[in-house]
């Protein structure tokens, strides 16, 4: 399979620009450094890689003055830096080359969005822009395969996800292996090497927690008193996770109704294959319990997808009345309501009376095996 064209590329390329920096954020493995490569390689002019887990860069970069960048960087039209998060005080750094050195353009990748955020974040204020970069979406398979491969490969999809290499991979057993991988080499050492987290454990057993309530409301308090430690903390290693991509978190839609929930929270994975790889479980959709939970991450996660690849600005949410009426997803964008409901089986439910009634101009649809394709 040849390296497929990433959606986010031509994006990328038009905010490629005279004293910016783009930021290129996402979890570890999803491609960042082969679009990085195919960005220094498509651009006309002189381009300098660094890569900030690389101690030869650290040392480059670790005098914070004009005259070291001017000299290290002299010529030089686009300055590439991949694993970013890794350079101390990045942000100062991008922001000092970029407004001293005339004409450089940056482009910074990082494995989560903590570092680069909140270091890069606040000095590189109307300096960046940034962009998320998910594992592959199905409009990006769709490049090397056919609708009846696409559909043929769904099981595979709910299961094993669609790191790029894992789509790839020809073998289930391969496709497994390097997911289990991923999960014990990557997926924690990001967390753990920030904020100091002493308590990798605990992390793995509210992730297990986590892939087991999927798509249903998350409390807290009761994942708190599961694992031993204070709702405050839960919060907090939530929010982590979240930062370095791995989960995701969807609040309550409500607007207008006393009816409607509004504080609860539901937590979905960026990718299935990570979800199935934390609890271990790599089983046939035929014997497994989880289908509608896979299904509805599945489709979530293509949505948001699109969201980010696109550039379309939509907010995110679940629908629930007090009474149990619910839908599963809604998309707000800024003239629009969208209203989906995930069913695996064949079933049509129709859209709750009360929220047709409270929010009459929305669109609502069903997604099935049957019309999926239509919809991601």
């Amino acid at each position: 399979m040849h390296p497929l064209k990433r959606l986010l590329q031509d994006r990328i390329v038009a905010r490629i620009e005279p004293n910016k920096v783009v930021l290129i954020f996402g979890a570890r493995r999803v491609g960042k450094t082969i679009l990085m490569r195919q960005l220094i390689k498509d651009f006309v002019g002189k381009t300098m890689l660094l890569n900030g887990e690389d101690y030869d860069t650290l040392a480059l970069l670790e005098e914070q003055s004009v005259s070291n960048y001017r000299h290290l960087l002299e010529g030089v039209d686009l300055l590439a830096i991949d694993e970013a998060q890794n350079i101390p005080n990045i942000g100062s750094k991008l922001k000092l080359i970029v407004d001293e050195i005339e004409g450089i353009r940056i482009i910074a990748s990082g494995s989560s969005s903590f570092d680069l955020l909140n270091k890069a974040g606040e000095p590189l204020v109307g300096r960046s822009t940034s962009f998320h970069l998910t594992p592959f979406s199905q409009k990006e398979i769709s490049q090397v395969e056919i609708a009846l491969e696409t559909r043929q490969n769904l099981e595979s999809r709910l299961i094993y996800g669609s790191y790029p290499e894992v789509v790839t991979m020809d073998s289930f057993e391969r496709k497994a292996d390097y997911l289990r991988d991923i999960v014990g080499a990557y997926l924690l050492k990001d967390i753990l090497a920030i904020d100091g987290l002493k308590n990798s454990g605990k992390m793995k057993e509210l992730l297990r927690l986590i892939a087991f309530q999927l798509g249903n409301e998350v409390s807290y308090d009761e994942l708190g008193k599961q694992l031993g430690m204070s709702k405050n903390t839960v919060e907090k290693y939530l929010d982590l996770l979240s930062k370095v991509f791995v989960v995701y978190r969807l609040g309550a839609y409500a607007r207008n109704l006393r009816k409607e929930v509004t504080k609860a929270g539901k937590w979905y994975f960026y990718d299935n294959g990570i979800r199935n790889a934390i609890i271990g479980n790599f089983n046939p959709l035929s014997i497994r319990q989880d289908v509608g939970a896979l299904w509805e991450n599945y489709l979530i996660g293509e949505r948001i997808k699109s969201n980010h690849n696109e550039g379309l600005g939509k907010e995110f949410y679940f629908w629930r009345t007090y009474d149990r009426q619910e839908i599963d997803l809604i998309e707000e964008s800024s003239d629009s309501l969208t209203a989906l409901e995930f069913k695996w089986s064949n079933k049509k439910p129709n859209i709750p009376a009360i929220f047709k009634e409270t929010y009459p101009k929305t669109i609502f649809d069903v997604v099935s095996r049957d019309n999926y394709l239509n919809y991601i």
